[in-house]
């Protein structure tokens, strides 16, 4: 293929002056077609390649914005070029890749706020929080008002143990940026933890701002609702000068988050009927029959909803599923921790039937779930475990191991090491009613915190927990109960991402409850 003719320098620049116009300008069609032209006779030109990517990424075409960058850092490693990149990585959750390129930008630009503020947040991101601590700490010194830089802090020093530096960090992005409801979330996680709920609760609300999605993107704002928000006021009708009497108004609750904050928070269900005609409940379809079960069949005037907006016109009043402790007032002191869940008497029994049918039907029965949900989050990396961690103890301890795991990836089903040990009939379980009916036959349950342990622990079946070092807020710190549920005991990680010393304290406590040649079923009967 022949070579291009030779081009003047003054050309190029005029066409590079163009295309910046069209490309300023939005004519991105016009842009694109300068900046290959000036590609084509000067492939070097580090400005057009630059700007070529930005074309790109202005096309939401990520991968090739991302190509065209590295091309220009290559020919001339400036600082914007290296900025530019880490959006680019971080929007396309490489994160891997974005901590190699805020380094190398690093070593051009040591003292570059963007690039600092980038490796911090791609080391968090990956749950490298010893890592990004220094680094914000960095960014801090070298802008002391940097207010995200305080509350990324903030949420690190809180994964690494320190709930009073958390605070500390958290409390000064505040100051510097009071409309940042990012950092009042992040308070209410340090505050929870802390189990100092009364003041936790107001900035609990902003919560849903943290969210995100099964993979890891930011979840979108709940629509405001033409209803007001129950907040523990006496309930009327919106509008009346003095209402009905006290319960005869009707309040919509709408779900939140995963199943587990689900389990945990519809205790309160049945609470609000004492101050509401009805409740209905715009119910996740896998918790629909189990709640029927459990609840719409003790308490009437409990409704679940299917999993869309319903007619607001029958309802007067709404409240997101996790506000119902706002709204009660909930101190550590007034969880409402009974039992209320169950499972149904017939699908138990079936259940029963098949456990029983199992050798040696009189060894104890341990139900366990190794992994977590939602495997594009960083937290569910750190909470949860494989299968092959858990061979030694399934091998070590003689109890009947009934696999109470769902995988959302092919990772977390049971892997060659374990699968001897384990009675794993999961792909029979359509949803939580079958998962409570088989808890139902269970003496046990052991689980990382997910949805398995919150069901489990509802229905009042001993569970012993396997939690992450400074884990989630409602298992608080420092202790190995929970006031949520009295029926859980907590194995917590004494470093973080040590799950053998875990696990070993579980053998041994496991090989206390049941020891070798015990006939246990016939024992307890």
């Amino acid at each position: 293929m022949p070579s291009p003719s030779p081009v003047s320098s003054e050309t190029i620049s005029l066409w590079f002056h163009e295309a910046e116009e069209a490309r300023v300008a939005g004519r991105l069609d016009t842009a694109q077609a300068l900046l290959d032209r000036i590609i084509v006779h000067d492939s070097a030109h580090a400005g057009a390649l630059y700007a070529r990517g930005l074309v790109a990424l202005a096309l939401d075409q990520l991968p090739l914005a991302q190509r065209w960058i590295e091309r220009a850092v290559e020919v001339e490693p400036q600082p914007p070029f290296f900025d530019m990149l880490c959006l680019i990585q971080i929007k396309l959750r490489m994160f891997a890749s974005l901590v190699q390129t805020a380094r190398a930008g690093l070593a051009h630009q040591p003292d570059s706020l963007a690039l600092h503020y980038y490796l911090g947040a791609a080391l968090q991101l990956q749950g490298r929080a010893d890592e990004a601590a220094p680094v914000y700490r960095r960014l801090i010194e070298l802008a002391p008002d940097y207010a995200q830089a305080h509350a990324n802090l903030g949420v690190v020093v809180k994964d690494l143990g320190s709930l009073s530096e958390a605070e500390r960090h958290i409390r000064q992005a505040m100051a510097l940026d009071p409309a940042n409801r990012g950092a009042r979330a992040s308070l209410s996680q340090v505050l929870l933890a802390a189990g100092r709920y009364e003041e936790a609760w107001p900035y609990f609300e902003d919560r849903r701002v943290n969210f995100v999605d099964a993979n890891g993107q930011r979840a979108e704002e709940v629509p405001q609702l033409p209803l007001p928000q129950w907040r523990g006021e006496r309930p009327a009708f919106p509008g009346s000068a003095h209402g009905p009497a006290a319960g005869g108004a009707r309040l919509l609750v709408l779900p939140e988050q995963g199943h587990g904050d689900s389990l945990q928070f519809v205790r309160y269900l049945p609470l609000a009927l004492e101050r509401f005609a009805q409740v209905g409940y715009i119910c996740p379809p896998p918790l629909r029959r189990l709640y029927e079960e459990s609840l719409c069949a003790r308490w009437p005037g409990l409704v679940m909803l299917d999993d869309v907006m319903p007619n607001l016109s029958r309802w007067d009043w709404q409240c997101p599923l996790m506000s119902l402790p706002l709204a009660f007032g909930t101190r550590l002191d007034t969880i409402p921790a009974t039992r209320y869940l169950c499972a149904e008497p017939q699908r138990a029994a079936n259940w029963r039937a098949k456990l029983e049918a199992l050798p040696q039907p009189d060894l104890p029965r341990v139900g366990v779930a190794w992994a977590g949900g939602h495997s594009g989050l960083t937290e569910d990396g750190a909470r949860s475990l494989n299968s092959a961690q858990l061979a030694p103890l399934f091998a070590s301890v003689p109890v009947r191991w009934i696999s109470l795991q769902k995988a959302d990836n092919l990772a977390k089903r049971p892997g060659a090491a374990a699968k001897p040990y384990l009675v794993d009939w999961m792909d029979d379980v359509e949803d939580f009613a079958d998962t409570a009916a088989m808890i139902d036959n269970l003496d046990l349950v052991i689980s990382v915190d997910t949805s398995v342990a919150h069901l489990a622990a509802a229905m009042g079946k001993p569970v012993w927990l396997l939690n992450r070092f400074a884990g989630c807020w409602r298992w608080l710190r420092d202790r190995d109960d929970s006031p949520w549920y009295p029926a859980v005991r907590l194995f917590t990680q004494s470093q973080r991402g040590n799950w053998a010393e875990v696990l070993e304290r579980v053998a041994d406590e496991l090989k206390q409850r049941y020891p070798l040649g015990t006939s246990y079923r016939s024992f307890v009967r």
